[in-house]
C-alpha cells in the first residue's frame, strides 16, 4: 500500500490544499478530482492502492477541504483553470484525469481547455452528461437557498446527527461509506466561507430543472481519447442511465457499473476501483492530440 501524504501550496494568493501518493513510483500521474461538498480525502483508499503504480494527486477544490474558500469565481472553468496550474507548478504537464460528480463535469471541462494536457480521461458518477440531478441539489440553487442552508447545516443539526450516528455505532449498525461522506459534506456547510463556494458552484452548473452544463455535444473533439465511464448502479443522485447513454454515443468508451454501489463507488468499492483504474491506464496508450486535429474536427459537419 502507498503512503498517501498532505500537502498544501499557495497560489494566486489563496492556499491550496492536496493529497498525494506514489510520488516515487515512477508510474504515470493521475489525479483524482473531487464532488461538490467533498474533499481529496474521500480518494485516500483509492490513492493507497493506485499509488502502488501511479503517481497520484488529488486536490482540495477552492471552496472545499483545506482550500481557500474565497469570494470569486466557482464555474466549471475557473476550477478547471485552478487545476491547470496546480498541475503545472507541480510540474505535471500531461496527466490522466479522474472526476467524480462535480469533478466529472471539471475533468470534462479541463480536456476540453486544455486537450494537449490530457492522456486520459475516467469519469465516476459524472456531471454533466444530462439534466437529471438530485431534487436536494436543485433546490440548492433557489433564491433565498443561501438563507436556508445555515438553518439545515446547523449545529444542532449536525450534533443530533452525531449521536445518531454514535447511536447506530453502539448498536453495531454501520452506516454506507457513501452515506457518511454525503452527511459530512452537508455538515461542512455550516460554516459560511464553505456554504458561499458550495451555492455559487452549484449555481453554476445547476438550476430548478436540473444540470444546466451538458458536455455531449462536445465529446466528438476527443474522440481519441482514452474514456473509462464508472458508475453505481444505485446512484439517487445522477442515474445510471447517463453512463449507459454516454457509452451507447462514444463506441470506444468503456464502462463499468458498479451493482452495488451509490453515488460514491469510490468510497464503497476503493479496492476495485483502484485496481481498474490501475489495469486501464497500463493497457491503454496516452493521447497526444495534435493541435490541427482539433481544428478539423470543429471545421467537419457534425457527424463525419
Amino acid at each position: 500500500m502507498a503512503l498517501v501524504e498532505q500537502r498544501t501550496q499557495p497560489l494566486h494568493g489563496n492556499l491550496v490544499g492536496y493529497a498525494e501518493a506514489g510520488a516515487d513510483s515512477g508510474g504515470p500521474v493521475v489525479v483524482l478530482v473531487h464532488g461538490i461538498a467533498s474533499r481529496a480525502t474521500q480518494w485516500h483508499d483509492v490513492m493507497a492502492v493506485l499509488g502502488e503504480s501511479c503517481h497520484v494527486i488529488a486536490p482540495d477544490l477552492l471552496g472545499h477541504g483545506r482550500s481557500a474558500k474565497p469570494r470569486g469565481d466557482y464555474s466549471l472553468g475557473a476550477h478547471a483553470s485552478g487545476l491547470r496550474d496546480l498541475l503545472a507548478y507541480l510540474g505535471h504537464d500531461s496527466t490522466t484525469l479522474v472526476g467524480h460528480s462535480l469533478g466529472g463535469g471539471i475533468a470534462m471541462q479541463y480536456a476540453y481547455q486544455f486537450p494537449e494536457r490530457v492522456q486520459r480521461l475516467a469519469l465516476v458518477n459524472a456531471g454533466g452528461l444530462g439534466p437529471e440531478v438530485s431534487p436536494f441539489l436543485r433546490a440548492a440553487t433557489l433564491p433565498g437557498s443561501e438563507y436556508v442552508l445555515p438553518l439545515l447545516a446547523g449545529s444542532w443539526v449536525r450534533k443530533a446527527g452525531s449521536g445518531v450516528h454514535d447511536l447506530l455505532a453502539r448498536a453495531g449498525v454501520s452506516l454506507p461509506a457513501g452515506l457518511v461522506e454525503a452527511l459530512a459534506g452537508f455538515g461542512s456547510l455550516g460554516d459560511a466561507a464553505t456554504r458561499e463556494a458550495f451555492v455559487h458552484t452549484a449555481r453554476s452548473v445547476i438550476d430548478v430543472r436540473g444540470q444546466r452544463v451538458d458536455a455531449r455535444d462536445r465529446l466528438y473533439l476527443a474522440k481519441d481519447l482514452p474514456l473509462l465511464v464508472v458508475w453505481g448502479a444505485k446512484d439517487h443522485i445522477i442515474p445510471v442511465e447517463h453512463a449507459r447513454h454516454l457509452a451507447e454515443t462514444v463506441p470506444s468508451a468503456r464502462l463499468e457499473v458498479f451493482e452495488s454501489s451509490g453515488h460514491f463507488p469510490h468510497m464503497t468499492e476503493p479496492d476495485r476501483l483502484a485496481r481498474l483504474l490501475a489495469d486501464w491506464v497500463a493497457t491503454t496508450e496516452a493521447a497526444a492530440l495534435d493541435p490541427s486535429d482539433l481544428t478539423q474536427r470543429l471545421r467537419a459537419p457534425q457527424g463525419a
